[in-house]
């Protein structure tokens, strides 16, 4: 079985956007795709919350956080219920925690960074909204491609 690399698709594919940030790799999938369901919040993950609980169906959630490095928006818990789920994987505009543990966990996660401080459980943020990141408007059912060479964005496309 041959893997397509998120370079190989994006030669094979120019209408793949790459999302122009460097994410650190976590969890046992190094490489995954599907539909993207979007999250906006700052300091409070109250949202991812509520959408790891709910089925994934091989989606991937991109959870914008502004790139905020001082509040985690993933931790262990929501990471282990998103796999528990079947989310194809987790990217994070920002920071999250517990990544000795998410390493173990049968899903893929790329962020921004790590912080070990929890998040505030406001109630705030919004769900599956237009996100618009480093110039790139990026819609709830647009697909994400991502790997260790970094993450590619646009519609879904033969793997």
């Amino acid at each position: 079985m041959t893997i397509l690399t998120t370079p190989d698709l994006s030669d094979l594919h120019p209408e793949l956007k790459h999302l122009p940030l460097q994410f650190r790799q976590f969890g046992l999938r190094q490489c995954f795709a599907g539909p993207i369901s979007t999250i906006a919040c700052q300091a409070d993950n109250s949202r991812v919350a509520e959408a790891v609980s709910e089925p994934g169906e091989g989606r991937v959630l991109l959870v914008d956080g502004a790139s905020a490095l001082h509040r985690s928006l993933l931790g262990d818990r929501l990471a282990q219920l998103a796999a528990d789920h079947r989310w194809a994987g987790v990217v994070v505009l920002g920071a999250i925690r517990d990544v000795e543990v998410i390493d173990d966990i049968d899903i893929g996660v790329q962020a921004l960074g790590v912080c070990p401080v929890k998040t505030e459980k406001r109630g705030a943020g919004e769900r599956d909204i237009t996100l618009t990141v480093c110039e790139m408007t990026i819609c709830p059912g647009d697909w994400l491609y991502a790997d260790r060479n970094g993450v590619l964005i646009g519609p879904q496309v033969a793997l």
